[in-house]
């Protein structure tokens, strides 16, 4: 069988074993032929023969060789530093020996900080890819640097370490400070012990520093040189406070002004000076007195040793303005001054620096109702006033400036006597009745009785509203209590003396039905004159019952002027008694008996003639009662 029968595609997998061993050696392939004759039949092949053909090494030399050749590797791990020797660099990369199989190349942009590097320097190195894509070792020095400032920050956090550290640049609210070639963050507060105003002053600077806070999330840090400072005065603090008493007086520094007052620095100590410590007067900002960084004189009020607080005082160091005061100033007496405080119930003036009165609301308007301070006065106004009293144990004064005016009640009887007229301002309701004003000072009441003499007013907003004119008439003046009665009604004639004469009872009047009130209705009678029916009264002669809105005959049952009452009834037009007319009877006789009073109160002296008159008049009417 031929070389080409062997390897023909059509001998299927069973036949092919079979048809090898039926061929003959020399039909084998050629190359095959040669293996088997330098290392002997397929079968009994030796690979190992392969590897040892022609060496010169023995077995033991060869293991020593394949030692050594292996030590020359390091052992690298991922995302490891460790030490590299830079071996070459140019302007865009430096190629640096870690021992690995291959060197890896770092960007030239990570070591300019560094203008001094050479071949043969040893850096760190961060090994961020043993082989990338392209099969390059990937290393990073600025990483490694990181890596490194990292641990170091945290360490000198843990330890509490002091540090150096480089002013880079400023920042909002502070200043950029490089670490360990990190940035950390000195906010403005931690520069100093003291307000720093400048903060440019310290950017290129080297300063010690210790770390205060470390925020492992999102990698950042906190450095502050004011506690370095602070350790160092609170030594100083104990030695001062501990020599402090009350009464002493020190020179100090403005630190800082706050609104609420201004801090000392005390040499190594600060105290408050509150506001109110430190002038006399009434100010509204400390800037009023001090400035920054001005040297001056305290006195101590009070200390706290275990606080370490100092309350320090500078008007204490000047005398009591009260003790400067006029001696010959005396009650009644006109001062000038600035208004500098004011509040609903009055307005406090200052006459001199630390010296104020009080005008009290009563004592800016004569006006009785009630008013506020703002109405008549405010903060800065320049006024006059006069002392209504003085207590200067106490440091008290109080004043006043409607003294400086005429007192309208003074000539009150004058300008309006009983029974004159007057154009008066509605300015407040009572359910009882309407406060009015006639002048600056001159209130007057109308009472809710004397504003009609026939509606009946429940409350006085019916009638008029606040702020309109109304007229009125003096009734009565109580000067004492400065009370003026007023009434608006008695400006007319009292109708109810005429209709006296017109609604005399049994008389009858068209009314109309226009509302319904409790136990009756109440009838509009003629003259706008308003009567009230019982319901039992307003039955009609059909058997029914009147009703709002309807207009019916009515008969006067009573009448009383008093009271400015009407009592009706329809029911008596239609329905006459007896006793109705013995009523009526009386009626008239008690209106005859009235009309003789009135001769009697008119007549001064009365004859015999008309003493017989009235005893024939007297009997008539005895009689008539009894029958």
């Amino acid at each position: 069988m031929s070389e080409e029968l062997l390897n023909t595609p059509e001998a299927t997998a069973e036949e092919q074993p079979a048809m090898e061993a039926a061929a003959p050696a020399a039909e084998k392939p050629r190359k095959m032929r040669e293996i088997e004759n330098a290392y002997g039949s397929l079968d009994n092949f030796n690979w190992d023969a392969i590897e040892k053909k022609g060496t010169k090494y023995s077995k033991e030399e060869t293991e020593k060789l394949q030692e050594k050749y292996t030590q020359t590797f390091k052992s690298i791990d991922e995302q490891a530093v460790i030490m590299g020797t830079v071996v070459s660099f140019n302007s865009r990369e430096v190629v640096v020996n870690i021992g690995f199989k291959s060197d890896g190349v770092i960007s030239a942009s990570e070591l300019r900080y560094n203008p001094d590097l050479k071949i043969g320097d040893e850096i760190e190195v961060y090994v961020e890819s043993q082989e990338d894509s392209s099969g390059q070792l990937l290393l990073s020095h600025k990483k490694a640097r990181l890596l490194k400032s990292w641990l170091r920050v945290n360490k000198a956090y843990e330890d509490e370490e002091v540090i150096q550290g480089y002013v880079k640049c400023r920042t909002k609210g502070g200043l950029i400070v490089d670490v360990f070639g990190i940035e950390a963050f000195l906010p403005g507060s931690q520069i100093d012990v003291k307000p720093i105003r400048d903060y440019d002053v310290y950017v290129d600077k080297t300063m010690d520093f210790k770390v205060v806070k470390i925020n492992q999330e999102y990698k950042n840090v906190v450095v502050s040189h004011k506690v370095l400072i602070e350790d160092e005065l609170e030594a100083q603090k104990a030695e001062i406070i501990a020599k402090l008493e009350k009464g002493q007086i020190l020179e100090g520094t403005v630190k800082n002004i706050t609104g609420y007052g201004v801090f000392i620095d005390l040499g190594g100590v600060d105290g408050l000076i509150h506001i109110t410590d430190l002038s006399w007067g009434r100010i509204i900002h400390p800037e009023e007195i001090v400035q920054l960084d001005q040297k001056l004189n305290v006195v101590i009020l009070d200390f706290d040793e275990n606080k370490k607080r100092i309350a320090l005082g500078l008007k204490q160091l000047t005398p009591h303005p009260w003790d400067a005061l006029d001696p010959n100033l005396k009650v009644g007496d006109k001062v000038k001054g600035k208004v500098v405080v004011i509040a609903d119930y009055g307005a406090f003036v200052e006459i001199l620096p630390g010296v104020e009165g009080l005008i009290h609301v009563s004592e800016m308007s004569w006006s009785q109702h009630l008013r506020t301070a703002h109405d008549f006065l405010k903060v800065g106004d320049e006024v006059e006033a006069v002392l209504l009293t003085l207590d200067r144990e106490n440091r008290k004064m109080s004043l006043g400036i409607k003294q400086l005016i005429p007192d309208p009640w003074a000539n009150i009887a004058e300008k309006y006597p009983v029974g004159s007229k007057h154009t008066a301002i509605v300015r407040n309701f009572t359910n009882f009745g309407i406060f009015v004003e006639l002048e600056e000072g001159v209130d007057g009441l109308i009472h809710i009785s004397d504003l009609s003499w026939s509606k009946k007013i429940k409350h006085p907003a019916e009638f008029t509203k606040i702020g309109d004119e109304i007229e009125v008439v003096v009734l009565d003046l109580d000067i004492e209590n400065r009370r003026l009665s007023l009434g608006h009604k008695q400006l007319e004639e009292n109708p109810w003396d005429e209709w006296e004469n017109v609604f005399t009872v049994g008389s009858v009047h068209e009314g109309t039905i226009v509302s319904k009130k409790e136990k009756g209705v109440a009838v509009a009678l003629p003259y706008g004159v308003e009567g009230f029916a019982f319901d039992r009264s307003l039955l009609k002669a059909d058997g029914t019952t009147a009703q709002v809105d309807e207009t019916l005959p009515f008969k006067v049952v009573e009448f009383v002027k008093e009271a400015k009452k009407i009592t009706l009834s329809h029911t008596k037009t239609w329905q006459e008694t007896p006793e109705d007319e013995k009523k009526k009877v009386m009626s008239e006789n008690k209106k005859k008996a009235k009309e003789i009073a009135k001769i009697n109160e008119s007549t001064e002296k009365a004859t015999l003639g008309d003493l017989e008159t009235l005893k024939n008049l007297k009997e008539n009417l005895e009689k008539s009662e009894k029958e």
